[in-house]
């Protein structure tokens, strides 16, 4: 019986170190497989066969010890190592390493599995798959490019395809406005008045209510119902957009006076301080018949009307229009202005004016008035807003100097445009022949652009990058850990199921519950320790050899009993 004890012993022995070596083979073979983890085989006895449980002290007798004879080893377990593998950087973005205990989601046919392996690329459709076509799952992005953390999803990243604009928020102007001795208060408006313009329907001069067909000028009717007004203003010697003004049958002087305040701007400052200024802004119609047209403050903002720039189109044959404009009174004021562009939610460019005048100067503070204005306002309405900021006596900043207007786009599909000004990069110190200066510093709109490159930071939020400098994020990669790793079940191509003792998968955000963080453009190596492997492989092939002998020598032993028994 012993005999035969000896051979299972020993033939258990051969097994449990074929295991380990085909173990050891593994992991050196997988030496080079990214995000491999190593296996260790621990072995354990088996219940020995036992002679003598041994005795109790009794006596003179000191007692006696178990008589036991053990029948051979089994494996315990096959125990893989989880630990940190070595980090290496790589040369794409999409590829990520895990400095922690969690593990990439992916999707298959077969359902969801996970890996440690980060090499990852995109496919024809942008998504982010691994080398086996399995997608990587994460967190998408609603309309609003906020991430949406409910449900998990495949990781698109559409380079190329994928058209963002950033409407404009936030507009910072900076420069120097003048505020010692030599700056000029605004004390006078512009004025430009037209000839006495006459009622052909009563004979007398118009009013408000005159029909524009009705209109003359010594005698000549000046309009006809059915032509266009062209009108291309002008306003401190700049040259704006034209406007066009459609005579109807019904179109009054009132209208016409509306139009030319709409399209210049004019609007009610809340200026005051002297008669002139106490005059309001505007296009009116005087007692003695004129179309008299009041600036706002500033030298920047005098209107400007050279008969060249205003004419009438009838059947394609357009005429220069001529009503007898002439100077009644020069603007003043120091003024300064500055012209930048901001863009809606489409990614339309869109151009703001801003004018910024002297208003009043006091011993301890300086009053600018700025006036904001634009021609893509989808009403008629030039002015946007006014308002003011004030300059201590070193010329810094009072107030918080922070302004805001809006842009209709009612004819677009766009949404309304709401934008913060932001004046405190004004300064009040100027050189004494220096004039004053706005410039845009900065803007945060852009106009459409494509994704172009993207990035992954340690949280596995994915920015992408787009050709206009918009950063947008894409989606959020997420990791996966579980309760006991080392129950997972290995599935092939280096991903795991949930096995029944490693738990249900906890989805939980990278550097979040013990997950570990993300490197973006590294991948992690294989933990297997190829020296170590060798040196076990020279120990499991001498047991193996040790158990082989065992076997041969019970042989002897048995080949000596038969030749006992002849």
């Amino acid at each position: 019986m012993g005999l035969t004890t000896a051979l299972n012993t020993s033939l258990n022995g051969l097994s449990l170190n074929e295991t380990l070596i085909e173990v050891i083979g593994n992991n050196i073979a997988n030496a080079g497989t990214n995000g491999y983890k190593a296996s260790s085989v621990q072995f354990t006895t088996q219940l020995a066969r036992t002679i003598s449980v041994g005795s109790a002290p009794q006596g003179f007798n000191g007692g006696t010890n178990p008589r036991q004879v053990g029948l051979g080893a089994t494996t315990a377990a096959i125990r893989r190592d989880l630990s940190q593998g070595a980090i290496t950087g790589s040369t794409s973005p999409s590829d990520l390493a895990i400095e922690g205990e969690g593990f990439f989601t992916l999707q298959g046919p077969a359902g969801q599995v996970f890996s440690r392996n980060g090499n990852f690329t995109l496919n024809q459709q942008s998504r982010l798959i691994n080398a086996d076509g399995l997608r990587v799952q994460g967190y998408g992005i609603d309309d609003q490019y906020n991430i949406t953390n409910t449900q998990l999803s495949d990781i698109v990243l559409p380079l190329g395809t994928l058209t963002v604009a950033q409407q404009t928020s936030l507009v910072r102007i900076e420069g120097a406005v003048k505020s010692g001795a030599n700056a000029q208060v605004a004390t006078q408006r512009g004025i430009i008045q037209s000839a006495v313009l006459t009622d052909a329907s009563s004979g007398v001069e118009i009013t408000g209510s005159s029909l524009l067909s009705d209109v003359e000028l010594n005698g000549s009717p000046l309009f006809t119902v059915g032509e266009e007004i062209n009108y291309t203003p002008r306003k401190g010697g700049a040259r704006l957009n034209e406007e066009v003004f459609a005579i109807e049958a019904t179109t009054t002087m009132d209208d016409l006076a509306q139009f030319f305040s709409s399209v210049l701007g004019l609007t009610d400052d809340g200026s005051g301080g002297s008669a002139d200024l106490g005059t309001q802004a505007g296009a009116i119609i005087t007692a003695d018949g004129r179309l008299r047209i009041v600036s706002n403050i500033g030298t920047s903002q005098e209107v400007n009307l050279p008969g060249s720039l205003l004419s009438q189109t009838n059947l394609d044959i357009e005429n220069q229009l001529d009503l007898g404009f002439t100077e009644v009174q020069e603007a003043d004021g120091e003024s300064a202005v500055v012209t930048f562009p901001v863009y809606d939610s489409l990614g339309e460019q869109l151009i703001v004016r801003m004018h910024a005048v002297l208003e009043t100067k006091t011993t301890s503070a300086t009053t600018y008035r700025y006036f904001l204005e634009s021609q893509d306002d989808s009403d008629r309405a030039t002015a946007l807003t006014t308002g003011t900021f004030s300059l201590n006596s070193v010329g810094e900043p009072i107030d918080s100097r922070l302004g805001r207007f809006t842009i209709n786009r009612a004819d677009t599909a766009a949404s309304d445009l709401d934008v913060e000004v932001d004046f405190t990069g004004i300064s009040g110190l100027t050189a004494f022949n220096s004039s004053s200066t706005l410039n845009l510093s900065s803007q945060d709109g852009a106009p459409p652009g494509t994704l172009s490159d993207f990035n992954i930071n340690e949280s596995g939020i994915i920015n992408g990058v787009f050709s206009n400098g918009v950063i947008r994020p894409l989606g959020q990669i997420v990791l996966a850990r579980f309760s006991n790793p080392l129950g997972l079940v290995e599935n092939g191509g280096g991903t795991y199921i949930e096995g029944v003792s490693s738990g249900p998968a906890q989805i939980v955000q990278a550097g979040e519950q013990g997950s570990g963080t993300l490197r973006s453009g590294a991948v992690e190596l294989s933990n297997t320790d190829v020296g170590r492997s060798l040196v076990e492989l020279i120990v499991a092939s001498t047991n193996y050899r040790g158990n082989a002998r065992v076997i041969s020598s019970t042989q002897q032993l048995v080949d000596e009993l038969l030749v006992l028994g002849r």
